[in-house]
């Protein structure tokens, strides 16, 4: 027994290696699997080409039939392969080649197994024309993973250095390699094509995306901004449609703030909806704020889609996390007339104009529908909230992010939220904070009821209008402030996000005679330049209460469809 307890240890032998020579080493790994035909030359400049989303720009990379391919919802790709039109090897094939361009170009994969794709989506084919139905929903969609999922065959790096080679840090526990997240399971069950892991940053705890291995990840709609976090690979790549879905996590944003930042969908569902079961995580084992998973994709009909499938599975049934709630139709049907509340600011941070002026379009949006928008003034500050939020973080004083560090000696990126100096919180802390959190939850609900006194339907609002971030995207190095995320993780909220415009440097200009409330509020509008801007997508959340995913999709529905006319 010690002796196999010898061998399932945490490797240390990074650490008396060259840690940069390894990450440049996986990273061309992974550019070495893209065959030669789909290499670029010469990656363009951000000068030359700021938006890489585009069809016009992809003509010059991609045959007729790939755009064709790449360029359908995912919603009109299962129609076409679940009937046998299209074959589940084309669109493997076609959504592979994207992809492969897009790392190139955005830095936004840590894994591509593109032999394995093909080889599955050949598989699906076969059972399809001798059964002539497909596996299941997803038959035939390729599905993109945020590095945090396990995958057979697939290195799982998180964006450490040290997790290179191991599974999840450590050496000797035959997983490496050879686990699979529930999730992968229930995905290939439903006949989905995976395909490739997206970038994450080390720790995962940033609104942007880079690390040791593969750099800085860039926003496919405007490439001098960052890609968010810390799905930042998921929301890259799906912007620049090298990918029409796949799945992220969530504990202060890492869902919402890709999804925002590149123009998409996201949806953090409440915890316990979807199974997280058997995925690589920073700080597992903190229950407080529990991290959830959930999907971005290029449509809100592709958010249900995907969510209804993998109820279909029963997941409760496998992770003792999740709730017995299958998907309920009658969840998502909206009453005629519907109320909500508008949050602009939070008290403490500023939003940058063009943030300001699509919560706005969203409220004229509504109104015009003929639904009611009134303020939302919750008697339990945010500011409050986000330190409940700050405190759940640091339980451990950074020793489970400082562990993986030290297991190949890399340097942290000095912009990811890490102190290795900080105290561990002790028992009565950790227990303090949590009867913190769950006074505050009491008495925001009980706010959100006191507002059937303001409706004209006289229920409490359907939803909060709010912005996602001060920002349509941070600038690299500039994410200044995370609080119009985190306070929907520390109440455990649904929240979905809707793109609405995007930047026009003629109109967002900067504000006039601002006079900040504190640094970070002069920092953050200090970050905007129209400029660099210009053509950003922006986006926003609306914000539903506990488990009320059905209801959420519905609405960004109904508002997505509004907005774009």
């Amino acid at each position: 027994m010690l002796s196999c307890l010898r061998l399932i240890t945490y490797t240390t032998t990074l650490s008396k290696m060259d840690w940069k020579k390894a990450g440049k080493d996986k990273a061309d790994s992974v550019l070495n699997k893209i065959p030669q035909e789909w290499r670029i030359a010469e990656i363009p400049s951000v000068e030359s080409q700021r938006n890489i989303s585009g069809s016009t720009f992809w003509k010059q990379y991609l045959s007729e039939r790939e755009l064709q391919i790449t360029e359908s919802d995912a919603v009109d790709i299962v129609k076409n392969t679940t009937a046998g039109v299209w074959s589940a090897v084309d669109v493997a094939k076609a959504f592979c080649h994207r992809a492969a361009i897009a790392h190139q170009i955005l830095k936004c994969l840590h894994e591509v197994f593109f032999d394995a794709a093909i080889a599955d989506a050949e598989a699906l084919d076969k059972y399809f024309a001798e059964n002539k139905k497909p596996v299941g929903p997803l038959h035939g969609l390729p599905v993109s993973l945020k590095d945090q999922f396990h995958v057979k065959g697939v290195e799982t790096s998180m964006g450490y250095i040290g997790w290179l080679g191991t599974f999840q840090g450590k050496k000797g526990t035959g997983k490496e390699k050879n686990f699979e997240s529930l999730m992968v399971t229930e995905l290939r069950s439903l006949g989905a094509i995976l395909y490739v892991k997206t970038s994450v940053p080390h720790t995962l705890m940033c609104g942007e995306t880079m690390n040791n291995i593969i750099g800085y990840t860039q926003n496919s709609k405007n490439r001098n901004l960052s890609a968010g976090g810390s799905s930042g690979g998921e929301g890259a790549l799906i912007g620049a449609r090298g990918s029409v879905v796949g799945f992220g996590t969530d504990i202060g944003g890492s869902i919402r703030i890709p999804a925002a930042f590149n123009g998409l969908y996201g949806i953090r569902p409440s915890a316990g909806r979807l199974p997280y079961e058997g995925m690589a995580n920073s700080m597992d084992g903190q229950g407080s704020i529990l991290s959830v998973v959930g999907p971005l994709a290029t449509s809100p009909d592709t958010l249900k889609l995907v969510f209804q499938s993998l109820l279909s599975t029963s997941p409760w049934l496998h992770d003792p996390l999740v709730h017995e709630i299958p998907w309920r139709p009658e969840a998502g049907t909206l009453p005629t007339k519907l109320s909500f509340a508008v949050m602009r600011h939070d008290g403490y941070c500023t939003v940058h104009p063009p943030v300001a002026r699509a919560v706005d379009i969203a409220v004229k949006t509504l109104e015009k529908l003929g639904h009611q928008v009134i303020d939302w003034n919750p008697t339990v500050s945010h500011s409050h909230l986000n330190e409940i939020c700050g405190q759940c973080w640091t339980f451990d004083g950074g020793a489970d992010c400082k562990r993986d560090f030290d297991l190949s000696g890399e340097t942290p990126d000095p912009n990811i939220m890490y102190d290795p100096s900080a105290r561990q919180a002790t028992a009565m802390e950790i227990m303090a904070t949590n009867i913190s959190k769950r006074e505050a939850q009491k008495e925001y609900m009980e706010y959100w009821n006191s507002t059937s006194s303001q409706t004209n339907t006289g229920r409490p609002v359907d939803a909060i209008i709010a912005p996602l971030a001060p920002y349509t995207a941070a600038v690299p190095g500039g994410y200044t402030y995370y609080g119009y995320s985190t306070w929907v993780n520390v109440l455990d909220y649904t929240s979905v996000t809707v793109p609405v415009t995007e930047v026009d440097k003629g109109v967002d200009g900067k504000l006039e005679g601002f006079q900040a409330l504190n640094e970070i509020d002069q920092k953050t509008q200090d970050t905007y330049d129209p400029e660099v801007y210009h053509g950003a997508p922006v986006a926003v959340q609306l914000v539903g209460r506990r488990l009320q995913e059905e209801k959420m999709l519905a609405l960004a529905k109904l508002f997505g469809d509004a907005v774009k006319g």
